[in-house]
């Protein structure tokens, strides 16, 4: 596939979705509530990468499958921010998130649906596009869970397409898909806690097991670096060279939608654009920390990520050797 442009960052989203955001001041059961207005942001892992990456500047284009009065929905989203995407049709429609603000306590309510069942000739259409682009990129990104009828290998597939296209492969997922793209090999992984102490067995949260376990990953060829999110507490970040802890800057929380998702895109990006590992966690970090200090499902502002990158100091301590 010829797309007139060579984007150096595909990103693919197999379960996108419309975030529908409001707000109201007290959530109480069996009452009919009031909202605000409503804001509609498009959303996925992915299609959340791509949308992070433009806004920072980078070459992107987003494929997803897409269905329906939703689907076609989300296509005009992305057009209007002007992300450059590939859609492709799917019989079922895109699903639709709501995340809910109470005002009074600023405590956030995220409401996610599984998302539409996806017929096997779908996702070997989605896998059949990767393997068209000519040339291939130098990232491809697959970030988000998995729709019902999608196999668990899916990510696997994507591993060995990126490996034929020679495109480094940067993946955010969970479970079963996870580590099924792990036996693959994947240039880069973002698990949250939660999903790496899924992955490990591990049942602390002690950063030097963190960094140990991660270490064995990376030592048995599966991954070649992992940047554990601990949100707003920063990341880990752990390659064979060793390990490095990159603390947030403190920020005003608005919301908390998209910051992994940008976490991710920003990392990505300074590696792409030829910067140490060390620089692109930094700038991710910033990234995300931009990120929540937007309201509902709004992304970072490119000046903020930048302002916020200056003001962070990463630990330059090694906790653990690869391999110690």
């Amino acid at each position: 596939m010829r797309l007139g442009f060579h984007p150096a960052v595909v990103t693919l989203t197999m379960n996108p979705c419309i975030d529908e955001s409001t707000s109201v001041r007290h959530v109480l059961a069996d009452r009919k509530l009031r909202c605000g207005e409503p804001s509609r942001e498009p959303g996925g892992g992915g299609i959340n990468v791509a949308r992070a990456l433009h806004r920072l500047g980078g070459s992107t284009l987003a494929i997803y499958p897409a269905g329906g009065p939703a689907g076609d929905l989300l296509a005009s989203l992305l057009e209007r921010e002007g992300v450059p995407q590939l859609p492709l049709p799917i019989a079922a429609w895109t699903r639709e998130n709501v995340n809910i603000l109470e005002e009074e306590t600023g405590r956030q309510f995220r409401f996610v649906f599984p998302g539409p069942r996806l017929a096997a000739p779908d996702a070997e259409a989605c896998l059949r596009a990767l393997d068209s682009l000519e040339p291939g990129p130098d990232w491809i990104v697959a970030s988000g869970s998995l729709p019902p009828g999608v196999p668990v290998d899916f990510y696997a597939g994507v591993a060995r397409s990126a490996r034929r296209l020679s495109s480094r492969f940067a993946l955010d997922a969970s479970g079963e898909a996870l580590a099924r793209a792990l036996d693959e090999g994947v240039s880069l992984i973002k698990p949250s806690l939660r999903e790496f102490q899924q992955l490990t067995g591990l049942d602390d949260a002690e950063e030097s097991h963190l960094a140990k376990e991660a270490a064995k990953l990376i030592a048995a060829g599966r991954c070649e670096a992992i940047v554990l999110s601990l949100g707003m507490a920063g990341a880990l970040a752990v390659r064979a060279e060793g390990v490095e802890r990159v603390v947030s800057p403190t920020v005003p929380v608005r919301s908390t939608v998209g910051a992994g998702d940008t976490l991710l895109a920003g990392i990505v990006l300074r590696l792409q654009q030829g910067r140490t590992f060390s620089e692109a966690v930094r700038f991710g970090v910033a990234a995300a920390a931009a990120t929540v200090m937007r309201p509902g499902t709004d992304l970072c502002r490119p000046e903020d990520a930048e302002r916020l990158y200056e003001q962070i100091s990463a630990v330059g301590e090694t906790l653990v050797k690869a391999g110690g």
